[in-house]
């Protein structure tokens, strides 16, 4: 049985920008074992199985897989998928937004695609609540593993754990130009957040509500071009420590050092006592082909 393959560039719309991904849009039949090996293969950051769900209220159940294991969430998967599926015509092309439910290993949650001509423009997926703990590791420990020093991590905010789906380690920076100067130590990094987040991710503050970033992973690809995910967590971080209003909308830039510059936008709303991101990007299709 032939299954038929895309990939994206997503987080922006020039290729070879941006976090490439790739999607299998009938990935019904496949065992665990197939995708994991596959995903192996496509050597992406994360490689998306779209099957069809097992819950009534989904449009359809995405498989989410780095190279070497599942995610229950992903963003910059989320938001490719959904572009892709959009352009391909599975969802009604209508001006304005559609509303949709994606079945994730995290649950049931709503993606909304923009429309503009008749081609999706901006696909926006609302995360879980975010969740916030500590991380009790020294500060000095945290800024050697990222090869920087104490004096590179901004005074003011604490690097802590955040989830909105899965959680990262949010960390801090001064300013820009420590964030450039990044050299991290894999197993140090490893070793000092193990279990309690997928990745360090990296921040310094710009104005007017932009912020930049680097998703530093101390497992293979080293770096991130663009974290959805993680992007949710900085905006309910932000909101949280007061340096981003409820409802105001955070531009972020990542992936610039590595030469994959990307754009992702998160706002973040205040429900109750809850803090629900929500994180928009575009996509632009680079390969497809047939396995």
């Amino acid at each position: 049985m032939s299954h038929r393959f895309y990939t994206l560039d997503v987080f922006t719309d020039t290729r070879f920008e941006g976090n490439p991904l790739a999607v299998f849009t009938d990935g019904d039949g496949l065992s665990d074992n197939a995708m994991q090996a596959i995903a192996r293969e496509m050597n992406l950051s994360e490689t998306v199985f779209v099957q069809k769900p097992t819950d009534d209220r989904a449009l359809a159940r995405l498989r989410i897989f780095t190279t070497q294991t599942e995610l229950k969430l992903a963003g910059h998967p989320v938001i490719g998928t959904w572009f892709l599926l959009a352009e391909l015509g599975v969802l009604p092309a209508q001006e304005g937004g559609v509303h949709i439910l994606q079945q994730t290993g995290a649950g049931v949650l709503p993606v909304e695609i923009r429309f503009k001509d008749g081609r999706p423009q901006r696909v926006t997926m609302t995360q879980k609540e975010a969740l916030f703990k500590p991380l009790k590791v020294k500060k000095a420990a945290l800024a050697k593993a990222l090869g920087l020093s104490l004096k590179d991590l901004d005074p003011t905010l604490e690097a802590t754990c955040v989830s909105t789906g899965i959680f990262n380690l949010m960390v801090p920076l001064r300013n820009r130009a420590a964030l450039e100067k990044i050299d991290m130590n894999a197993s140090e990094l490893r070793r000092l957040i193990g279990k309690n987040a997928t990745m360090a991710y990296c921040f310094a503050l710009g104005g007017n509500n932009k912020a930049f970033t680097r998703g530093m992973m101390p497992w293979e690809p080293f770096e991130d071009a663009a974290t959805g995910s993680a992007a949710g967590s900085l905006g309910a971080f932000l909101v949280n420590n007061g340096k981003l209003g409820a409802g105001h909308t955070l531009h972020i830039q990542q992936g610039v050092e590595m030469g994959r510059p990307s754009q992702i936008e998160v706002e973040v709303t205040l429900s109750g006592k809850k803090l629900i991101p929500r994180v928009s990007g575009g996509a632009v299709r680079v390969f497809e082909g047939t396995i």
